[in-house]
């Protein structure tokens, strides 16, 4: 393994809007947490141990990354921050951290919990740090991301999002770069864009080498939409979870608790609820009587669950609390409440994969099982109902019995019309 160039520095771009990350996107998408920690933590782990020394972080000015992070300490790893004042783009971003950059640099999003995977490829493969290399992985889609088209593992060009049939390659590019520093001038060359890290790299393709480090396999790890935490949620408790009871836990006899589930402090489990494995549970939470928390859910501290509710791959942010009800492939942000019988869908009657309406697209979501994203501060009301795959805004009021069908914007209050028919008795 090539490890020389894995001591150096990695630039992580946090600054972005994370627009599509909507209804979660109240700080930076890589600040959702799993497992107790958020995502850029994990990340940040993973540079660690692939032997990267120091992570520059780009955040936007509200400096949301800092304030998460400083209590954090990475052994053997030094963390600086730039700042992006506008968010104009990748492009943008790594010239944020021009200042910073002493030699070659990776550049990686803050959501790549698998970074150590990636670096590992780019290892074996790197022989000169004056090329640029990137890595690129296989996909069914390539009409729907930015591709290569390439001479063996030469990079001849960077297309973004050809034309359905007219691709010229069907592997993308997921947004993992090892670049020289040198390439800083040609960035500085090409006008502020969105994408003008692409256009700065096609210049650098007239005059100079690129090379592609081939993933084997479509990559998962990515967070463009909110369902997209699931598959990372999954990942993460694949590698990082252990069982674990912690301190001062009261659990029921009669509840029954599967091995390889975590449980944090001061949590009660009372009696007869039932929790699958794999799944974390937070600290001072509590699962109500006949609770069922079926695989991969995770939640956050401060969680209560009420009796007879069932839970079924389900994220919960802090301070989320539920009522009986089914809660199916869903995701909850902070300081939510819901009253009892409440149902979100997370299936079609068709069976066919769950739309959902992004920035007024309507996006097929790959997903058959798909339930609802509900923002920070929710309050729903008893017996209120879901349909697969909308989304409710933070600080959302849903009266009770209501039926949601389409998304709901934040600060809204919403509910169902119904009308009451009085009539003598006779």
């Amino acid at each position: 393994m090539n490890n020389k160039f894995l001591t150096g520095q990695a630039v992580i771009l946090a600054a972005g809007e994370s627009s599509r990350f909507w209804p979660l996107n109240y700080r930076h998408k890589s600040l959702i947490k799993i497992m107790g920690r958020s995502l850029i933590w994990y990340t940040i782990n993973d540079l660690k141990k692939a032997g990267v020394k120091e992570a520059i972080i780009v955040q936007g000015i509200k400096k949301d990354i800092e304030i998460e992070l400083k209590n954090e300490k990475f052994k053997n790893l030094k963390i600086k921050y730039a700042i992006q004042e506008e968010p104009t783009g990748t492009g943008g971003a790594v010239l944020a951290a021009k200042n910073l950059i002493k030699g070659p640099f990776f550049v990686l999003n803050a959501e790549r919990v698998d970074a150590k995977e990636c670096l590992k490829l780019f290892s074996q493969k790197i022989n000169d740090k004056k090329e640029i290399n990137l890595l690129v992985c296989p996909t069914s889609t390539p009409w729907l991301f930015g591709v290569v088209r390439l001479d063996n593992d030469r990079i001849i060009e960077l297309v973004e999002k050809p034309e359905k049939g007219k691709e010229p390659s069907n592997f993308k590019v997921p947004g993992i770069y090892f670049f020289p520093r040198e390439f800083l001038s040609y960035l500085e060359k090409v006008p502020s864009h969105p994408y003008s890290l692409w256009n700065a790299f096609n210049l650098w393709l007239k005059e100079k080498e690129a090379r592609a480090v081939f993933a084997s396999q479509e990559e998962n790890i990515h967070l463009k939409y909110p369902w997209d935490t699931f598959d990372i949620a999954r990942y993460l408790m694949k590698n990082y979870l252990k069982g674990k009871i912690g301190e001062n836990v009261s659990i029921a006899k009669s509840a029954i608790v599967e091995k390889g589930v975590y449980i944090g402090d001061n949590t009660k489990v009372f009696e007869r609820a039932i929790i699958k494995a794999p799944g974390y549970i937070g600290n001072n939470c509590i699962i109500g009587n006949n609770a069922l928390l079926r695989e991969n859910c995770d939640l956050e501290d401060e969680a209560l669950v009420g009796s007879f509710a069932e839970l079924k791959n389900t994220i919960f942010q802090k301070d989320v609390h539920v009522h009986s009800g089914y809660f199916g492939d869903t995701i909850f942000g902070e300081n939510c409440r819901t009253g009892s019988g409440t149902v979100i869908g997370n299936v079609r009657l068709d069976r066919e994969n769950v739309k959902s309406v992004v920035k007024g697209e309507r996006i097929d979501t790959g997903l058959r099982k798909l339930g609802a994203i509900i923002g920070n501060g929710a309050r729903i009301g008893i017996n209120a109902s879901f349909m697969p795959g909308v989304l409710v805004g933070s600080n959302c009021a849903i009266g009770p019995a209501s039926l949601v069908r389409e998304n709901i914007e934040d600060n809204t209050k919403f509910y169902s019309k119904f009308e009451g028919v009085f009539k003598k008795q006779e």
